[in-house]
């Protein structure tokens, strides 16, 4: 196995031959150590951005994460590194695990689920800045139940599952052995899989005529075609400040609350929330909830919604 740093823990071993032939901080064209270290830093942003955002939910906590990792790299140079792409995943996922442990620490009381911050684009496509973002995306229904996870728990789960990181490359963060982190990972995805999180599929317009016809049949009070382009097993989540409980299984009552909640006055706007449907709800041209869906197989199997006046304003500025 190659070590990424003589003293720091092997990282991804894949990335490796394009970082040891790199040129170093004294290489030719090379104005200083400083822009050296910059540029290279820069090739990887991207990537360590998409780690601390799956691993904290958290947009503004990502850019913080990879932020600090820029000045612990920056002071600490690359003096024995061997695999640059590693090395600085390793220190932006130690990062985010103190965030994590520091927010499981201090708990917050929510009126509801603590709902992840959403990549927003507009409906005919995210940006090149999101689309680095959501390079194996993960759905806003899965960074609402890796919230419910230990944080050792996600790191394993996020570095294993979704980048594809070996266990014994992992273990040494955490501080335990393989075969832990092997059990820690294993032990989120079980969570992951006994919440029914599923990613959404098909392409994004057939999503969006299954969230528009859902509108249309609430507004409508149409009872019936709810119930039918809704999963038997739905999950509707809200941050618990709209009127209507913050956690609702099944049809019946996802489709009732629907029905409860319609507006005539509501104008909606389709947008993509983490590439994939969802609705901009507004009254009266203010925000008045943001709706993530998740459709499998041309049914609504999740909704989760942001509600909360302050952070729609927040989202969207």
């Amino acid at each position: 196995m190659t070590s990424v740093r003589d003293d720091v823990n092997p990282f991804h071993p894949d990335d490796a031959d394009d970082d040891a032939d790199a040129p170093g901080p004294g290489g030719q064209g090379r104005e200083s150590e400083t822009a050296w270290l910059a540029e290279r830093f820069e090739e990887h942003r991207g990537r360590l951005r998409a780690v601390a955002y799956r691993m904290l939910g958290s947009l503004d906590e990502a850019d913080d994460a990879v932020q600090e990792a820029w000045v612990r790299f920056s002071a600490a140079g690359t003096d024995g590194v061997v695999n640059l792409g590693g090395w600085l995943t390793t220190i932006v996922s130690r990062i985010c695990l103190n965030t994590l442990r520091a927010r499981a620490s201090r708990p917050e009381t929510l009126a509801g689920p603590r709902m992840p911050d959403p990549v927003l684009s507009p409906a005919d496509g995210p940006t090149p800045e999101q689309e680095a973002l959501l390079a194996d995306s993960v759905g806003l229904a899965l960074l609402v139940v890796l919230d419910t996870l230990t944080p050792a728990e996600r790191v394993a789960f996020v570095l294993h599952d979704v980048f594809d990181f070996p266990f014994g490359e992992i273990a040494p963060m955490l501080d335990r052995t393989p075969q832990a982190a092997r059990q820690l990972a294993s032990r989120a995805r079980h969570r992951v899989r006994v919440a029914g999180t599923r990613q959404p599929d098909g392409p994004v317009a057939a999503q969006q005529a299954v969230v528009d016809a859902f509108f249309a049949a609430a507004r409508a009070g149409d009872l019936g075609t709810l119930v039918e382009l809704l999963d038997p097993d739905v999950v509707l989540r809200t941050d618990g400040f709209a009127a209507t409980p913050a956690v609702l299984r099944g049809a019946d009552a996802v489709s009732s609350a629907a029905m409860g909640g319609a507006n005539p006055r509501a104008e909606f706007q389709p947008v993509l929330v983490n590439g994939a449907a969802g609705m901009l709800i507004t009254m009266r041209g203010r925000p008045a909830g943001l709706m993530a869906f998740t459709i499998v197989d041309g049914r609504i199997t999740a909704i989760d919604g942001i509600t909360d006046p302050y952070r729609l304003r927040s989202l969207l500025n």
